[in-house]
């Protein structure tokens, strides 16, 4: 008769019991927490989260992630009106004298979004006013290109490109996460 020593049988009991398909514990639900920004969209303030810009002084100033490569993501300066691309675009105030105006948001908020023309991608558009013309709100696209179209702003399309997703809009349901 052979003997076997306590340690080794002990061993293979704990290495069988290793191999198992005992299943394991969910790892621990882990979060980050991101400033909410307000924006119009038209005419009611909507929140939104930057995760990403394509500019390296406005990812410092933001505390986001820049990402050189978002500006390939630039729409064409020779795109007809209308082009249709996975970028759209966002007014944007340099001198922050107010909140940046969205063309477009999710319809309603979530997974059940009905607005096709909504994306997170934005290509900055710097609005500025013009000598002589007195600031005020504009607080929707159309607000803006009427606005251009009288003369009193003019709009500086750039390169920038902003990861932007919109977390409660008009619907003012957030998303559930």
């Amino acid at each position: 008769m052979r003997r076997v020593s306590v340690p080794l049988v002990l061993a293979a009991v704990l290495l069988v019991a290793g191999c198992s398909t005992l299943p394991e514990a969910p790892p621990p639900k882990r979060e980050v927490t991101l400033p909410l920004n307000l924006a119009w969209f038209e005419g009611r303030q909507i929140e939104y989260i930057t995760t990403d810009v394509s500019d390296p002084g406005m990812a410092r100033e933001l505390g986001v992630n820049y990402v050189p490569r978002l500006a390939e993501a630039a729409v064409p300066a020779d795109a007809g009106p209308g082009a249709r691309t996975g970028v759209d675009r966002v007014y944007m105030f340099p001198d922050k004298e107010q909140l940046v105006v969205f063309p477009s948001a999710p319809r309603p908020t979530g997974p059940d979004n009905q607005d096709r023309s909504y994306s997170p991608l934005w290509q900055a558009m710097f609005v500025h006013w013009s000598a002589g013309r007195t600031p005020r709100l504009l607080n929707s696209e159309e607000a803006i290109l009427d606005a251009q179209e009288k003369g009193d702003v003019r709009l500086a399309r750039t390169l920038i490109i902003v990861n932007c997703p919109v977390v409660r809009s008009v619907d003012g349901r957030g998303l559930a996460g």
